[in-house]
């Protein structure tokens, strides 16, 4: 029992690496599925157009799709302030804030299609179809042969026999896309240090403060899941028995649309208060109705936590 809750400890300890370790896995074996099954060269004149769709498309789908699935998209989205709050708040505070959570969800949404190019390129079908047609490889390796060369060309990611002679005096389209594809990654991987170190170095709270704020903010959403639950079920069954019963429905208190508006927008933190949460600083201040919860601080930082943990 022991080594099964040092397992489940490490889990949720390093959930966000692990999610998307999973993302990157099910969309190699998803890109490994196409290329081998789905994917077909033409071999004629529309192998630029062939290849680079299947480099393009699955990509961009993967990226709309990212934004769909991270509940900090809808968050951002539909967590706004209303009118009259917005004005009381300074428009910078509110810009730097969004600015900052918009980038690290754009950087999220890349995982999956970063990795679905990277894959591709280390498999190479796409790019050997794709460079056969295009005008750089032609010139490459076609300038000092008759003009059959081009033809040829076309006909390389069908024929294994004519891409070792055509490649056995060049570079081939093969190793080009694997040497692309192993850059891609080195590349990816450096990005992602640079930026969490980043992000750490220019936090304004401990490591230890941190981790903290992250184990309040999936502990809340987990209690707010089960109590959202237990309230809705309650409600709905005041409603369906005063109808069925025809009678006056009993007395029931349940928050309003401010105070859901309160406790929807991402959370930021003021330099000069203590809050884990929207909903920390909503019921600390009264339910909303103190001056303390309408001032808004001038000094505003982003806890990119928030949007990590809501993102695994």
């Amino acid at each position: 029992m022991e080594g099964l809750q040092k397992v489940v400890d490490f889990c949720i300890r390093h959930q966000t690496i692990l999610v998307y370790s999973i993302v990157s896995l099910l969309t190699a074996a998803s890109e490994y599925i196409f290329s081998s099954v789905v994917f077909k060269c033409p071999c004629n004149s529309n192998n630029m157009l062939y290849g680079f769709s299947f480099f393009i498309a699955p990509a961009f789908a993967l990226f709309l799709l990212s934004f769909i699935v991270n509940p900090s998209t809808w968050h951002l989205l539909t967590g706004k302030r209303s009118p009259e709050r917005h004005l009381q708040r300074g428009s910078r505070g509110t810009s730097a804030s969004s600015s900052q959570l918009w980038f690290w969800i754009i950087v999220k949404a890349f995982v999956a299609p970063l990795t679905w190019i990277a894959v591709a390129l280390l498999g190479a079908n796409y790019y050997e179809c794709a460079a056969s047609g295009t005008s750089l490889i032609e010139y490459f390796y076609c300038k000092d042969n008759g003009t059959d060369c081009r033809n040829q060309l076309l006909k390389v990611p069908c024929d294994e026999e004519l891409s070792a002679k055509i490649s056995s005096e060049r570079l081939s389209l093969h190793a080009q896309s694997q040497l692309a594809g192993w850059f891609l990654i080195a590349i990816i991987m450096a990005l992602a240090l640079i930026a969490t170190c980043y992000s750490r170095c220019c936090s304004r709270v401990s490591y230890h403060h941190l981790r903290f704020c992250e184990i309040y903010s999936k502990k809340e959403e987990e209690l707010f899941e089960i109590k959202a639950k237990e309230h809705a079920t309650k409600l709905a069954e005041r409603n369906t028995n005063s109808f069925f019963e025809v009678a006056d429905p009993a007395p029931f208190s349940t928050p309003s649309n401010e105070d859901w508006q309160n406790i929807s927008t991402m959370y930021t933190i003021n330099s000069q208060e203590q809050y884990y949460s929207m909903l920390h600083k909503y019921v600390s201040t009264k339910r909303g109705n103190s001056a303390k919860f309408k001032e808004e601080g001038q000094d505003l930082t982003v806890l990119t936590f928030v949007d990590e943990t809501q993102a695994s």
